[in-house]
């Protein structure tokens, strides 16, 4: 049975710390794919502060042009909104019912992980692999049998962050790949 790792976010927009944490997440978990799940409203964050869904979507295929195990997913475009993570693993399981979805997150949500819908249904029915953020510890989750606590390297790079220098025009060559950059450029994105 194929794992695959739900990657759930904004990538509002995409930048090479999603990328990096993807990467680490293929080479030193169970996991056999990444799937980058855009979400077009976090029911956590403020609608207007987002750029429209499909140009986030095309910055994600963007940005994993080339790559076999890492894929952009729209699923949650079609579901009704704010999108909770629940209802689109319910959706994804019946969908694909021979792959094993496992949620990828940082340790930021897993601190706050109690606050979700169903979060007691998840942890029962879904493994959690987690990836440290600096200044969080979620103590009191990191043991559960369902979560997995992983060395991925700390990132401090933010979309919040790239955004902010997109804004005051500095050159964002590095935190993001060139595709995405020339498509934030071309579509005059976050100005």
């Amino acid at each position: 049975m194929k794992k695959i790792g739900l990657f759930f976010g904004s990538f509002n927009p995409i930048h090479v710390g999603h990328l990096i944490i993807a990467k680490y997440m293929l080479n030193f978990t169970e996991l056999d794919e990444v799937w980058f799940v855009v979400s077009p409203q976090n029911p956590f964050k403020e609608k207007k502060s987002l750029s429209n869904m499909y140009d986030r979507l095309e910055m994600v295929n963007l940005a994993l042009a080339g790559e076999d195990n890492l894929r952009a997913s729209d699923i949650e475009f079609s579901l009704p909104q704010p999108s909770y993570t629940v209802d689109t693993l319910t959706h994804l399981q019946e969908k694909h019912p021979t792959k094993e979805f496992l949620l990828i997150m940082g340790e930021d949500n897993l601190q706050g992980f109690s606050k979700w819908k169903n979060a007691d249904v998840i942890l029962r029915d879904y493994k959690l692999v987690v990836y440290p953020r600096p200044g969080y510890d979620a103590a009191e989750l990191k043991a559960h049998p369902s979560v997995i606590m992983t060395e991925t390297p700390l990132m401090e790079l933010s979309s919040t962050f790239l955004r902010k220098c997109i804004k005051e025009k500095k050159d964002i060559r590095y935190y993001t790949v060139d595709s995405v950059r020339e498509f934030i450029d071309k579509k005059g994105l976050y100005l």
